[in-house]
This record gives C-alpha cells, sequence and structure tokens, in this order.
C-alpha cells in the first residue's frame, strides 16, 4: 500500500441510497411529548429525533398496535 494517495482527480459521486435512508416529514407532537424524548434523550447523550426514530423502529420491527378506545 502506498504511504500517501492523491485523492484530487476523483470526481465526487453521490450515495444513491441516500434518499431512502430517512425521509423528512412534518408532524404535531405534543409539547409533553417532545419534553419527555428531549430529556430522555439528554440523559442518554443522544439527539432527540434519532431517539424518537429509534423507538418507533422498535415498534415497526415488534409489530406493535396501539389500543385505540373510541367514545
Amino acid at each position: 500500500m502506498r504511504a500517501e494517495y492523491d485523492f484530487s482527480k476523483m470526481k465526487g459521486r453521490r450515495n444513491p441510497y441516500a434518499s431512502r435512508l430517512k425521509k423528512p416529514v412534518t408532524i404535531r407532537l405534543g409539547s409533553d411529548v417532545v419534553a419527555y424524548f428531549k430529556n430522555m434523550a439528554s440523559e442518554m447523550d443522544v439527539p432527540y429525533q434519532k431517539l424518537m426514530n429509534m423507538y418507533l423502529r422498535d415498534c415497526v420491527s415488534s409489530h406493535r398496535k396501539v389500543e385505540w378506545v373510541s367514545h
């Protein structure tokens, strides 16, 4: 292996899968929900949006359902 490589002549290339990784959405959440995740995220030293995504991904992988009771 070389000690140094010359990357100045290489052309940059975007990741073709980057757009599939995450999708930006607009969502309305209760302030208590946001505060809960922000507090937990600060204790774990992770961004709160990442923590919310991890929690929702866990719900998806375990096929968790919400019990909906209509009044």
